[in-house]
């Protein structure tokens, strides 16, 4: 096996300059070590590079090994100077070194307003700020949030028109973007970061000015008018909301019209890939490409005509679906393995998808946490490694079943490497995924070619209206297929937590094995086994410790007061029961916590004593305080651990510590601001610690 890696990195040498990067980009994330630490590693590896290039022949030989660690750190250091300089806070540009309350802002909209339950969303590039009479140029985005003026559903009517490329001044302060806090919740803070985005803000429709003149760029202006008039023939071609909703989403990547409970549905049965614009849907239109050029290739005079139509083609899809992050990689990813296969014969697939992975990485480092990037590479690479073997199952005659067949090969293939990522990021394994990529794969690739179609003959109206009530009929079949796959029983296994160590043993449990069986090589075998046996000793030590864990968790939800009282593998939960039905803030902000610590809901614990606002928890006394709590006189105060204020009580701590001896006071999510700050001065004052989790996240407090 030693022998096959090291021909196998011989032949896909951008893998080892890669691995290298990656670790430096991970390493400065984690560590933000200073560039002039990295400056000098890298100067120096270089200077030893040097010297060990002007060794004789035979000496340079010698050193080879010393050579090889060489590179790596130099690659090492090239990543991590890469992350720092593309850490938006580094800029000294950077709005945070300057903005202050109440300074002016001037943004200019980089996007379309996009409508919400309760507002408008869209993403600005702050471009100036005004201080002390002076503007001063800065870098950096931010999110706005504008107001819909009327609640009876005719929003807009005060708001100014807004579009792409304007350019609104405003004083209304801009609030720092920072995660729940809770546990196991979505890094929204770092997710922004990544985007250079650091700061948001709310506005009604008087707390800005729209400027007369737009800020508008050639190409980001070519982008939305594409995208509008491709959104244009589909809604004047697809009357249903349902189907049109996810015509938008397969074709250009457009999910403001999706519906909510579908989508759930098409995450719940293995299928979201195909609403999301990424290799798929760029792997069909190459695909296509390739069978439609065939003629092309096949003259010598015109081979160059090949690459260069398959590339433009790409490129140009990529554009209308909305020079997405994840279309554009798919879209270098699938350049690199056209001038692979046409401009080099000795390279591989696999130094291929390494060297576009290097590229985007060289632009991005911070891709390398993105969940589409990781999933893309890991998608082709594993059909890359496994689609043939697992076509060679069976040999059928007729072409139709050979091809759908080959498709559902594709899918099968794709998931071996990417379940790992998807357990671990995902928390959830699709259990009929089989039966829905069965389904969806070969029907949406033929509704994305539909859609294609419409476009290309919407001129003609009449032609343009029949093909889109045939899509209308595909796109419904193909909804209520997964709808109905979704309903059925045990039709997903949720609430599954690996942890990265876990995801990587099993990455390579599933190579190791794949390579026994594709090769017939022992080594394989025992290396996966050996992954095998560390992940399940590591799944067995996590599920030890949850067995034996007691803990009080006061969550961070906006306006909604949420406690869990856990012990072992069960919990008890108190507070709003609005928690209970939403199901979309009980799974943003509560649910992640309970997938990570591995619990279920019971109506009791046997160390758990409740009254309507005391607990007795293990040996902790728990109090929650809410609005309307009426004191009963007691002739002196009773000592408890955890004091819990909730629903903005109107009381001052002052009297509260006449009825009261808390250990902490805790302020949790359903408590405003404004009131915070004033008990907070008050237990500055009385020397009573507190606890604010809008500010700190969840409370959590270990009882063992």
């Amino acid at each position: 096996m030693q022998t096959s890696g090291f021909i196998f990195l011989k032949k896909a040498p951008f893998i080892k300059l890669l691995l290298p990067l990656m670790a430096g980009i991970i390493l400065q994330w984690h560590l933000q070590i200073a560039l002039n630490t990295w400056m000098i590693i890298f100067l120096f590896s270089l200077l030893i590079l040097l010297v060990l290039f002007l060794l004789p022949v035979f000496e340079r030989f010698r050193y080879a090994s010393v050579n090889g660690i060489i590179i790596s750190v130099v690659f090492l250091s090239l990543g991590a100077t890469l992350a720092w300089y593309k850490d938006i806070r580094h800029n000294r540009q950077w709005i945070g070194n300057f903005y202050k309350e109440n300074d002016a802002v001037l943004v200019t909209l980089q996007e379309p307003l996009s409508e919400k339950t309760k507002s408008y969303k869209a993403l600005a590039a702050v471009t100036a700020i005004g201080m002390n009479e002076k503007i001063i140029p800065v870098k950096g985005n931010i999110i706005l949030y504008f107001q819909k003026d009327l609640p009876d559903g005719q929003a807009g009517s005060l708001l100014p028109d807004l579009h792409y490329g304007s350019q609104i001044v405003f004083t209304k302060p801009l609030q720092t973007i920072k995660n729940s806090g809770n546990p196991g919740s979505f890094d929204y803070g770092r997710y922004c970061l990544f985007q250079d985005i650091s700061y948001q803000a709310y506005l009604k429709p008087g707390d800005f000015t729209v400027l007369s003149k737009k800020n508008e760029h050639w190409f980001g202006k070519f982008i939305v008018r594409s995208r509008e008039k491709v959104l244009a023939i589909l809604r004047n071609n697809i009357k249903s909301e349902k189907e049109l909703g996810l015509a938008e989403a397969l074709l250009i990547g457009y999910k403001d019209d999706l519906d909510k409970p579908l989508v759930q549905s098409y995450s719940n049965t293995g299928v979201v890939h195909v609403i999301a614009i990424s290799g798929l849907h760029l792997g069909l239109i190459y695909w296509l490409l390739v069978l439609l050029l065939k003629p092309v290739k096949k003259r010598k005079n015109l081979r160059w005509l090949n690459p260069l139509l398959i590339i433009s083609s790409l490129w140009l899809f990529s554009l209308l679906a909305g020079a997405q992050p994840s279309v554009l990689r798919s879209a270098v990813m699938f350049t690199c393995i056209v001038l692979g296969e046409n401009f080099s014969r000795r390279t591989t697939i696999y130094n291929t998808l390494a060297f576009s992975a290097f590229l985007l990485l060289c632009y991005n480092p911070y891709w390398l946490w993105d969940v589409g990037f990781q999933l893309s590479y890991a998608a082709v690479l594993s059909i890359v490694i496994f689609m043939q073997t697992i076509y060679n199952w069976f040999y059928i005659k007729n072409k139709i079943l050979d091809f759908i067949w080959k498709l559902n090969a594709v899918t099968i293939a794709a998931q071996i490497l990417t379940v790992p990522l998807s357990l671990y990021h995902f928390h959830q394994f699709p259990n009929f995924f089989l039966i829905t990529n069965f389904i969806a794969v070969p029907l949406s690739s033929i509704i994305v070619l539909g859609e294609i179609l419409l476009c290309a003959v919407s001129v003609f109206p009449a032609m343009a209206m029949l093909i889109g009530k045939i899509l209308s009929g595909l796109i419904w079949l193909l909804n209520t297929f997964i709808e109905r796959i979704d309903s059925l029983p045990f039709a997903i296994w949720d609430g599954i937590q690996i942890t990265i160590p876990q995801t990587i043993l099993l990455i390579i449990t599933v190579t190791g094995i794949s390579y026994w069986l594709m090769e017939k090589q022992k080594n394989g075998f025992i290396t996966g086994l050996i992954a095998l046996l560390a992940f399940s000793v590591l799944r067995s030590y996590s599920f030890s410790q949850v067995n034996n864990q007691k803990k009080l968790i006061v969550y961070n939800v906006p306006q909604h007061p949420a406690i869990d009282f856990i012990s072992g593998r069960k919990y008890v939960y108190s507070g709003d029961t609005a928690l209970l039905t939403d199901d979309f803030l009980r799974n943003f902000h509560i649910k992640p916590s309970r997938v990570l610590h591995r619990i279920e809901p019971v109506q009791t614990l046997s160390d758990l004593f409740v009254t309507e606002t005391y607990f007795q928890f293990c040996s902790k006394r728990i109090m929650q305080i809410e609005d309307g709590y009426s004191f009963e006189k007691s002739q002196q105060p009773l000592a408890v651990d955890v004091l819990i204020l909730s629903r903005s009580p109107k009381i001052y701590l002052n009297t509260l510590t006449k009825y009261f001896t808390p250990g902490i006071i805790v302020f949790d999510g359903s408590d405003p601001s404004w009131k915070i700050k004033y008990w907070k001065k008050d237990c500055d004052s009385l020397h009573i610690p507190y606890y604010d989790v809008n500010e700190k996240g969840a409370f959590v407090m270990k009882l063992n």
